[in-house]
């Protein structure tokens, strides 16, 4: 909804009911019309022949996915879904890009448009990614034009990587299996507690203060439970928005230039940490399908994609007056997605960091 405009909503509902009535209605009149037109010209074994191209399509032991104009998975075969790690029928209708990694997607946007525009078959060496797996793949594209589509098509079919692969990156930090619901409660204990003594000793006599803890928070973070982790904090009561950068904590095998550019990135309202900032709520992310939501680099490239990002989340840092910071999580794509508990967890470590921050300036 508007913020506090339930009318404008509403409104809005019913304009989109009033088009989606009128398309419904051309596309009505349009069967109606070929039915007229064309009452009895399927043949008796038309039935049969169809049955018979969809159990061959459903069952071929090549991964195949079949596109739309747009980009969206029409229909997928077993084995590429299997390749997917879904089933066919939670798959269709959603965009395939979104299944390859964030560092391959204009890439794959780009040979997909020209092989839609009609300018040939295309290769291309890409790599999948999603929920924390990563393969490489050569796929291949080609163009379908049908009598029954008003628009063309693109059969992706899948195959091992002609060049033998390339180099997968780290290993995931922590195997993330479905039953494993103890294991994964106790290490989130862990990482609480040992945020919670951090936190109590930065406070004591002897704590160093605002720098030492958040800097030292976000390293544990980054050391136990996500790959990069990123601190905004505001020290303007006025303006919740504007924020400063305050803590970078990078992977370790992370190179300069992508380091200089997430600790250089401003802090934009419509970026997540800003978002976050500015409402005050939590966003999760379990698999990224807008690679831009975290800024661009100096080059114009998306941050995400450029530290090979496959999950988020980001919550705000809460202290006695209201939010005065974000606190990021990224891991990367070869790693298990950020699941609802974790979210809880980090929200929870987010009130703890937000409590321990020194009283802003007035």
């Amino acid at each position: 909804m508007y913020p506090d405009d339930g009318q404008s909503t509403a409104e809005a509902a019913l304009a989109e009911l009033e088009y989606a009535e009128r398309l419904l209605g051309e596309a009505g009149a349009q069967l109606a019309r070929a039915h007229a037109e064309a009452p009895d010209q399927r043949r008796q074994g038309d039935d049969g022949d169809r049955v018979l191209l969809r159990a061959m399509f459903t069952e071929l032991s090549v991964p195949v996915v079949l596109l739309d104009h747009e980009g969206y998975i029409r229909r997928i075969n077993n084995a590429g879904a299997s390749r997917l790690g879904s089933g066919p029928g939670y798959l269709t209708g959603k965009p395939f890009v979104h299944f390859v990694d964030l560092r391959r997607r204009a890439a794959m946007r780009s040979w997909l448009a020209a092989v839609l525009r009609g300018d040939g078959d295309a290769d291309l060496e890409s790599r999948l990614a999603q929920r924390g797996w990563a393969e490489d793949v050569h796929l291949a594209l080609t163009r379908l034009e049908l009598p029954t589509e008003p628009n063309p098509l693109v059969l992706v079919a899948m195959s091992p990587p002609m060049n033998g692969g390339e180099e997968e990156g780290p290993a995931p930090l922590e195997p993330e299996v479905e039953d494993q619901v103890v294991v994964l409660a106790a290490r989130r204990l862990d990482v609480l507690t040992r945020m919670t003594r951090l936190l109590l000793r930065s406070a004591g006599p002897g704590g160093a203060g605002e720098p030492l803890a958040l800097v030292d928070a976000a390293e544990l973070l980054a050391d136990s439970y996500a790959d990069w982790v990123i601190v905004d904090v505001c020290d303007l009561p006025e303006d919740p928005r504007a924020a400063r950068r305050a803590v970078v904590a990078a992977p370790h095998d992370a190179t300069d230039e992508q380091r200089e550019e997430v600790a250089g990135a401003a802090t934009e309202d419509a970026d997540i940490p800003g978002e976050v900032l500015g409402r005050g709520q939590s966003l999760l992310f379990p698999l990224i399908e807008e690679e831009g939501v975290l800024g661009r680099a100096s080059s114009g490239a998306p941050l995400l994609a450029m530290l090979g990002a496959g999950s988020l989340l980001s919550v705000p840092l809460r202290g006695s007056r209201g939010v005065r910071g974000a606190l990021t999580l990224i891991r990367r794509s070869n790693r298990g997605s950020f699941r609802l508990a974790d979210l809880g967890l980090i929200e929870e470590i987010g009130e703890h960091i937000g409590l321990a921050l020194p009283p802003r300036p007035e």
